[in-house]
């Protein structure tokens, strides 16, 4: 797996209405700007893009989902990140993202 790009940022993690525990940070506008033009050609399935994601000292595989309404990529955090992480839903995440050349 090869790095096309790295990208830092802070955002809250907030709880997707209506799914049981499904927990996400929004990607900023900017960045979910460069990640859409940097992986134009290696999109996966409903537009997502993989990558490892860093917070704290948890690093993990993922992929990051367009969604409609911001137009922003949204980042999953699973259950076992946010309980290693002593993350909860309003808390601001300092995450690193890289983007996966698959």
């Amino acid at each position: 797996m090869t790095s096309i790009g790295t990208f830092e940022f802070s955002a809250p993690l907030w709880q997707h209405p209506g799914a049981d525990g499904w927990h996400f940070v929004t990607v900023p506008a900017e960045i979910s700007d460069d990640i859409a033009e940097l992986t134009a050609d290696l999109r996966h399935g409903f537009g997502s893009v993989r990558v490892t994601v860093t917070v704290g000292s948890t690093s993990w595989q993922t992929s990051v989902f367009p969604e409609s309404k911001s137009g922003s990529y949204v980042l999953p955090m699973k259950k076992a990140v946010r309980t290693a992480e002593h993350l909860e839903a309003g808390d601001d995440v300092q995450a690193l993202v890289e983007l996966a050349d698959l």
